[in-house]
């Protein structure tokens, strides 16, 4: 066992939020700080290439690869949840969209009690993240470590897929994140130059050449040490075994939303009952820890195209890999440069709703087969619209498969067990019917493959959502923040009743936000420092 000199902070999990945590913390120099991720540098040539996330999909390498347990609602099926496992997180393999959510969910966060998140409080740390290409205005930032990019080029898909939605009815909207969210456009992504800008390459690169921030990776945390109600560090295991870290000022848990409540439980923090029948001993008995769970659900609609327009015309075609290939190490441009998932929609299932509960998003190729290995695309022009429901009911939960730390933990969802969240799935399906058969889009489709014409009637439209539906790898929720006794961190995220602890992730989300939710979780970061740097001056 080795034992490592003592830090003020100590962050546990290297990935969007811990990236940020550790870069803020340290940038004065006045305090030391250890970063510790479970998995590898990012390094790698799909880890930078934005096309290269699918690479990454089922990469053990780079990605914890967990599956949720078996789901009634979904016909006794699993729903594959992969996370990043590197530094920067799920923010070196995700799809790179840069959405916020709509401001209207921050302030439910207020109206639920967390004082201070509310939209006009948590904009400013929006701006500060951001270094918005089109400039800074009253909604974006220049200058901040996080790229947010057009894509560098216009797509006839992409083009007929708005175009489409216009003539349905849906409002144009350059910007998803400007004065309104409602609306049709394409997205903007976290990418620079036709590169991946994770916030390991935004926020922890620039960070590393300080000498007062440690970064280790390939150290993954096992258990928060507690003496008399206040963390002290931490244990984790490398390579060369097991070592221990103590913090003087906090230990800050930002391992994600499955990582952080599986980390407290295995620290004795969380459901007393559970923690004992798994041999734990309780260090405080806090019910919530683990509850809470919730993500956005969808659905995908394959369409065949009629013109070979699509990524599964790249896929199949040597000749064209190999033009992509040249063209993005020479110029850093074309498909490879960008993420595939070009254009997007939000809008409202309900005219009576004040704001939309439902995204659509259109992906440049169509799978014939996506299985926990990996997606393989159709052997032909094919592209995919996918809606989104933004506001499941539904909520589950995270718990300890066992005491073993390096074991997965067991994930629990609860979708559709509400008529509501039934309801938008088959709006959201009938929607982008209504979108493919406009005039701007209806040129492109040969054929409708998932779920084809023949699956119209509800009876049918519930048996295609719930054989085909799935997690759309946005999970909150399992360390919620509130002001009432039963949350288990307070608006600062410090954890109830244990000292010089919080937790800073998507975990903290008391509902999730209408939107990926990689840019939030970077927000609640950049929230985080200024809170545990303000805390640790008044010490």
């Amino acid at each position: 066992m080795r034992e490592k000199r003592h830090y003020d902070f100590i962050v546990t999990g290297a990935g969007s939020a811990g990236c940020v945590l550790a870069a803020r913390l340290s940038e004065s120099g006045k305090y030391r700080v250890l970063l510790l991720e479970a998995g590898a540098e990012d390094k790698g040539f799909w880890v930078h290439t934005p096309l290269g996330y699918p690479m990454l999909f089922a990469n053990p390498r780079v990605n914890w690869m967990f599956d949720s347990e078996p789901l009634p609602e979904l016909n006794g099926r699993t729903t594959y949840m992969p996370r990043g496992k590197i530094l920067g997180g799920t923010s070196s393999i995700n799809g790179m969209v840069y959405i916020r959510g709509h401001p209207r969910d921050y302030d439910g966060w207020r109206q639920r009690g967390c004082a201070g998140w509310d939209f006009d409080n948590v904009l400013p740390y929006f701006r500060r993240a951001e270094d918005q290409s089109r400039g800074a205005d009253d909604f974006h930032g220049a200058g901040g470590p996080l790229k947010v990019s057009d894509h560098q080029e216009t797509y006839s898909l992409a083009d007929a897929f708005i175009e489409a939605g216009v003539q349905a009815g849906i409002p144009a909207n350059r910007d998803f994140n400007g004065d309104r969210q409602e609306g049709i456009g394409y997205y903007q992504t976290n990418t620079y130059r036709g590169r991946r800008w994770s916030t390991a390459k935004g926020y922890l690169k620039p960070a590393r050449s300080r000498a007062n921030l440690d970064v280790e990776t390939g150290a993954h945390v096992t258990s928060i040490r507690v003496e008399g109600g206040v963390a002290t560090g931490i244990e984790y295991r490398t390579p060369h075994g097991v070592a221990i870290a103590h913090a003087r000022r906090e230990v800050v848990v930002a391992g994600g939303v499955f990582g952080s409540p599986q980390l407290l439980m295995l620290s004795g923090i969380g459901p007393a009952d559970h923690l004992q029948s798994h041999g734990i001993p309780v260090v405080r008995d806090v019910p919530t820890v683990g509850a809470n769970l919730h993500d956005h659900f969808y659905i995908q609609l394959m369409f065949r195209s009629t013109e070979p327009v699509t990524l599964n015309d790249v896929a199949r075609s040597r000749i064209r890999q190999l033009k992509a290939g040249l063209q993005y190490v020479l110029l850093r441009k074309g498909v490879l440069s960008t993420n595939g998932i070009y254009a997007g929609a939000f809008v409202r299932t309900d005219p009576a709703f004040e704001r939309p509960d439902l995204q659509i998003n259109m992906n440049a190729w169509s799978v014939a087969t996506r299985t926990r290995s990996g997606m393989e695309p159709h052997p032909f022009p094919g592209f995919t619209l996918s809606p989104v429901h933004l506001r499941p009911e539904g909520r589950g939960e995270v718990r300890l498969k066992s005491a073993d730390p390096m074991a997965p933990p067991s994930i629990r969802f609860k979708f559709l067990t509400s008529d509501y969240d039934m309801r938008a799935m088959i709006a959201g399906v009938r929607l982008v019917r209504k979108i493919s058969q406009q005039g701007a889009l209806r040129r492109f489709v040969a054929e409708e493959m998932q779920p084809g014409q023949d699956c119209d009637s509800q009876a049918d439209m519930e048996a295609f959502v719930r054989r085909l539906a799935y997690a759309n790898l946005h999970p909150v929720g399992t360390c919620r923040m509130g002001s009432d006794a039963a949350a288990v961190v307070d608006p600062r995220l410090r954890v109830n009743g244990v000292g010089s602890l919080r937790v800073v992730d998507a975990s903290i989300m008391p509902d999730i936000v209408a939107g990926n939710t990689n840019a939030p979780t970077i927000m609640i970061a950049e929230k985080a420092s200024d809170m545990i740097l303000a805390d640790a001056r008044a010490a």
